[in-house]
């Protein structure tokens, strides 16, 4: 069962809340004050945080360090939502304003849990502080990103082959960069190759050289890239997209040190230390004859993995901050910020295209936006479609099915638009639920529920009863 503390000093609030989410199996402990908080309770003994912004004596915000890892959702009223955006910014996972809705304080919950799964004992997470990280440019706190950065610091001096392993848009080669350049061979060269890149034809040339007259058109000899990577580093990305006929000649050159240019007789000795990166299964392939299993021994000897952006938790604003500060810079506007509702777009959204497309978006929102601030609009996110694909995604096979789901009657494995999706799931449950409890579980408002009614043609389903329930509260203490 999950663990939840909630700070807040007004017991009325206070006890609703912990009712509220009792009713929903999760197991809650309770305190008036940070510092209370502080010294009747270990914060890595919960699953989250749930704290008012003002409270006496400290603010809620300051429970964002003392939790380290454990994700902390601040509690503001309406009146004070640019504090809500600041508090973002400090860490906290998100915010949610009062008086608020009981299904979206549910909604919101669960959804952080899940996103959230890396709580760390207390005894590990001692190590942990508040602070940002840097590994030769790459920026990161969460536990993934700090354990790659004591990784990197142990295998960048040895002369070992490094397997660098993530999604595209992760980072691989700034990975490399940064084992090359804490290594010993920092002050040689570093040659990237792109694998997927070089026509099949082509690539054992590039790599391995060739003398005069050894093909048609090869009228003068030519190093290869791993002859000319010598003293120094060689960076393979993409490595599983290698031909087979390449991959014995790489076989050869990482057991002997040595190479053989395309049409000679004699061998040349080279000191190389070798890098590949790949977005894909090197085992499965090698299991499947795709890739040679001994060469994925010989490259597998260390291993580093880099997240997906959607799991660094707090980075992912840290990181849209910095590059918006870059982005900016660059052209040469004024220092922008990022509206309440971008920054609920961008840590909710999965993104696929990983940092790369972070960066993307923020770029593409610099030179469209205007004014001093940018909305999710400008990002290209539309937070009602990514709130309706988490739950679709909730209802997929392989996913955990929180309790409130509710499971549609079609195959969840049918390729539908989230539009199409929006119409089906409203229509197929519009007459057993009331138009709040429709916008719960799609994870919008009212507002938005009843705008797309309009826009796709679907008139209000008369019968339904507005039972939205409400936690009154007073504003910010």
């Amino acid at each position: 069962m999950q663990k939840i503390l909630i700070v807040e000093d007004e017991s009325v609030i206070r006890t609703a809340l912990r009712r509220l989410l009792e009713r929903h199996n999760f197991q809650v402990s309770e305190a008036g004050s940070v510092q209370e908080a502080e010294k009747d309770h270990t914060f890595t003994n919960f699953d989250l945080v749930i704290s008012d912004l003002r409270l006496p004596g400290a603010p809620g915000t300051d429970l964002i360090k003392k939790a380290g890892d454990v994700p902390v959702l601040i509690m503001t009223s309406y009146a004070s939502l640019r504090s809500a955006v600041d508090s973002m910014r400090m860490g906290a996972v998100d915010y949610i304003a009062k008086p608020f809705d009981h299904g979206d304080m549910v909604i919101a919950v669960q959804r952080i849990i899940a996103d959230h799964p890396t709580a760390r004992p207390a005894k590990e997470s001692a190590t942990i502080d508040g602070t940002f990280s840097a590994v030769d440019g790459i920026i990161g706190n969460c536990p993934a990103m700090r354990l790659l950065f004591e990784h990197i610091k142990k295998m960048a001096p040895t002369d070992s082959t490094v397997l660098v392993l993530g999604e595209t848009g992760t980072g691989k080669e700034l990975v490399a960069r940064s084992v090359h350049e804490s290594s010993l061979r920092a002050d040689n060269i570093m040659i990237s190759v792109n694998c997927a890149a070089i026509p099949d034809t082509l690539i054992e040339s590039e790599l391995f050289g060739y003398e005069k007259g050894a093909f048609t058109g090869a009228n003068a000899s030519r190093m290869g890239l791993i002859e000319a990577a010598d003293g120094g580093t060689l960076f393979l990305d993409e490595i599983g997209e290698l031909p087979m006929e390449a991959q014995a000649r790489l076989l050869r050159f990482i057991q002997e040190g040595e190479i053989r240019r395309i049409g000679s007789v004699h061998s040349r000795k080279v000191n190389v230390r070798l890098i590949c990166a790949t977005h894909r299964n090197l085992q499965s392939l090698a299991a499947d004859g795709l890739f040679r299993k001994d060469l994925f021994y010989r490259i597998n000897v260390l291993c580093l993995a880099l997240p997906p952006l959607r799991e660094r938790g707090k980075d992912i604003l840290y990181l849209a901050e910095r590059m918006l500060e870059t982005q900016t810079g660059r052209s040469g506007k004024s220092l922008m910020r990022l509206s309440p509702r971008a920054i609920q777009a961008i840590t909710t959204y999965q993104w696929p295209g990983n940092v790369r497309e972070l960066e993307h978006a923020i770029e593409r929102a610099v030179v469209l936006s205007n004014g001093e601030e940018i909305d999710n609009q400008a990002l290209g996110i539309d937070l009602e479609l990514v709130n309706i694909n988490r739950i679709r995604g909730q209802e997929s096979p392989n996913a955990s099915i929180s309790p409130s789901a509710v499971t549609p009657n079609h195959d969840p494995g049918e390729n539908l638009s989230l539009e199409d999706y929006f119409q089906r799931f409203v229509l197929e449950h519009q007459d057993s639920m009331s138009e709040t409890e429709l916008a719960q579980k799609l994870g919008v408002s009212r507002k938005c529920l009843w705008e797309r009614r309009q826009r796709f043609g679907m008139p209000r389903n008369k019968g339904n009863v507005n039972n939205r329930t409400k936690i009154t509260a007073t504003e910010d203490k």
